[in-house]
């Protein structure tokens, strides 16, 4: 019985397993092409709460990874090895879960970064069109005044 691992064992692993498959589920959802920066900042923040969520069971995960041990120096060779795949599984899906919400909270980033910037350089072209608009509208001066003329020139 020494080789069996404690009911806190199961208890932890039914709880990261939980996380990880609901992570993974959030994760899978597909992606949409947004174009407004609301929605996307909401996004952000939950994948950020995802990421602590995944953190806050980084103890449990570590509780886990110590007991595996524990047991593979008391347990005969073919429980230590089941005890030893089973948390191998469990720490690759949580290293890839972790690796894939970074990258998502990268490009996340880095697409608002570009849509702000592309908001502020529409804005910019909008009022430069309105102020083009405005010039084109004006009344052209008369022939023979040339001073008119050069200015006009001159804002063209």
């Amino acid at each position: 019985f020494d080789s069996l691992p404690p009911a806190h064992y199961k208890e932890t692993m039914s709880t990261i397993l939980v996380c990880i498959q609901q992570s993974e589920a959030k994760l899978s959802m597909p992606q949409v092409a947004v174009a407004e920066y609301e929605i996307m900042e909401q996004r952000l923040r939950e994948l950020k709460a995802l990421q602590n969520s995944l953190q806050e069971q980084q103890k449990g995960l570590n509780y886990l990874s110590t007991t595996v041990e524990d047991i593979s120096r008391k347990a005969p060779a073919e429980v230590s090895q089941r005890y030893r795949s089973e948390i191998e599984v469990i720490l690759g899906r949580w290293r890839k879960l972790s690796e894939q919400l970074v990258e998502h909270c990268r490009k996340l980033e880095e697409l608002m970064t570009k849509l702000h910037r592309f908001q502020n350089d529409t804005r910019t072209l909008k009022k430069w069109m309105a102020e083009v608009d405005v010039f084109l509208k004006e009344e052209w001066p008369a022939l023979g005044d040339s001073e008119a003329l050069e200015k006009q020139l001159e804002q063209c």
